[in-house]
């Protein structure tokens, strides 16, 4: 082993499709450098497995610059692993040490169903977004931006909602499998600005109403979302979201 290298014992969810049951399986890796991202520890040992004819091990992964989402695992109990304001992508095997054991599962909701192994199935945010996710413009020679003043707290409030990357670790984290704070977040963008106004009534009943058909639980405001957020989305969305569902609903 190179000087500072590590061995670690990995404890990674292996289920071949949504409909099978799965298990936890151990796998030692050896000589993993500090410097290396969690998903290129992931790839050496995938590099193992495929080299002694076993199934690599199967998750997701995109951009792996922070920017997509898509590496969504639960290490050790966190949602994107031991750092906050990270996702799994950022995460670094300096964070462990020598001789650690490492348990990594996938994202735990009803709603989002476990494709394989690591892998799950997120299209409800997508269905969610989809319900409200639009501003109706007239077409026609775009309007100067300075004929359309909006305060600089809502533009900043609106900017920092729509900073949501749609990961689900708030829904990982939360005990109810809530996604009031993905929901929230894609409401406030809109909400906090006069180009989202026509919509606004429509756009907040017919999320939330999709987010209830799609299975997520109920919020009890424990904040564990807001802790888990790579990107730190603030819980004062979801209170802006109830106060507009609220309004919503008054206008009926």
């Amino acid at each position: 082993m190179s000087h500072g290298n590590m061995n670690l014992t990995l404890k990674i969810w292996r289920q071949n499709s949504g409909k099978e049951k799965g298990q936890l399986v151990t796998y030692p890796v050896k000589d993993i450098s500090p410097d290396m991202s969690f998903l290129e520890m992931f790839d050496v040992l995938n590099e193992q497995l495929v080299s002694k004819n076993e199934s690599p091990i199967v998750f997701d992964h995109d951009c792996r610059e922070g920017i997509c989402g898509m590496c969504s695992m639960v290490i050790n109990g966190r949602a994107h692993g031991p750092k906050t304001g990270i996702t799994t992508c950022q995460l670094h095997m300096r964070s462990f040490k020598d001789g650690d054991t490492i348990t990594v599962e996938p994202w735990r909701a009803q709603a989002f169903p476990v494709i394989k192994d690591l892998t799950v199935d997120r299209t409800s945010f997508e269905r969610i977004q989809a319900k409200g996710g639009f501003v109706s413009v007239n077409t026609g020679t775009a309007q100067d931006a300075n004929c359309l003043p909006i305060p600089k707290d809502d533009a900043d409030s609106s900017f920092n909602a729509a900073a949501c990357i749609g990961c689900g670790a708030c829904v990982a984290t939360c005990k109810n499998a809530s996604a009031m704070l993905f929901v929230a977040a894609k409401v406030s963008q809109f909400a906090l600005l006069p180009q989202g106004k026509i919509e606004a009534t429509a756009r907040v009943k017919n999320m939330v109403a999709q987010m209830d058909l799609e299975g997520f639980g109920s919020c009890t405001n424990t904040g564990a979302c807001e802790i888990e957020c790579p990107k730190g989305i603030s819980l004062e969305n979801i209170a802006r979201m109830n106060r507009e569902y609220l309004v919503a609903n008054c206008k009926d």
